[in-house]
């Protein structure tokens, strides 16, 4: 983990990190927040609709700014204040994303990071991007 000082971070800092979706964490997703909508759930249904499979959670997908904001940029001193989150493509299970940020703006007087983010599955494709506003404490 990370425990980068808002002072230490620049202009044009960035971070990334790769993770594979999993079965598992589907379930684990499924559990918490009980959505089964069958696009997530059900195989045969998201192939009807013309997906190669079952379509990972939005959410879930965007759950891992959490993990770039909170291990990674800045890490542990980290605390989001608003995220804005459009979804390009789908994800589905056994893709790996690459989740990079970089920071492009600075706010001094209230020690905040406007953080850029992109997720890309293993083909390179924009998968989510996103605008994070991240507080960094002393």
């Amino acid at each position: 983990m990370n425990e980068y000082r808002y002072e230490d971070i620049r202009i044009g800092h960035k971070e990334s990190f790769t993770v594979t979706l999993t079965e598992e964490m589907m379930a684990s997703f499924k559990d918490i927040t009980k959505d089964v909508n069958p696009l997530h759930n059900d195989e045969e249904y998201a192939r009807s609709k013309g997906h190669r499979g079952r379509v990972a959670f939005g959410m879930l997908t965007a759950s891992f700014l959490s993990t770039l904001a909170g291990v990674y940029l800045p890490g542990k001193r980290s605390l989001i204040h608003e995220v804005k989150i459009k979804f390009a493509k789908p994800v589905y299970i056994g893709d790996t994303l690459t989740v990079e940020g970089i920071v492009e703006e600075k706010n001094d007087t209230y020690s905040l990071l406007m953080v850029k983010v992109t997720i890309r599955n293993g083909d390179g494709d924009k998968v989510c991007r996103a605008k994070m506003q991240i507080g960094v404490d002393s």
